[in-house]
């Protein structure tokens, strides 16, 4: 079992930032994705940024340029650094450790952002 702890969410007005931050209770995986999904209410879960266990990245279209994923491989943890925020980025943060040879993964609690004046 893999417990996932995010942190760093709060209200922001629009143009602002905020630094997420995710930290696993351990690590089970040789090869994984570590990253962020968001949620907003009456909304499907979406990717927002994805890192592997080589360090690859992902970002969904609506964020590139204004977040940045990166990685603490000796502390377990996964950051997101959210700049020019919008309205339309509020929604739940919820952090993701998934497998990359089988599908098995393991969701945090999530974190609440809310972009507002």
């Amino acid at each position: 079992q893999v417990q996932l702890v995010e942190s760093g969410g709060g209200l922001v007005q629009p143009g602002g930032s905020l630094n997420l931050s995710c930290v696993a209770s351990r690590t089970i995986f040789s090869t994984y994705t570590m990253g962020w999904y968001r949620q907003a209410p009456g909304k499907q879960r979406e990717l927002v940024a994805t890192i592997t266990s080589g360090g690859r990245t992902n970002y969904a279209d609506s964020v590139k340029g204004r977040f940045t994923i990166s990685r603490d491989n000796a502390k377990n943890m996964v950051y997101l650094q959210m700049n020019s925020l919008k309205p339309e980025d509020t929604a739940v943060y919820l952090c993701y450790y998934g497998a990359s040879a089988i599908p098995l993964a393991y969701w945090g609690q999530g974190t609440q952002v809310t972009v507002s004046s």
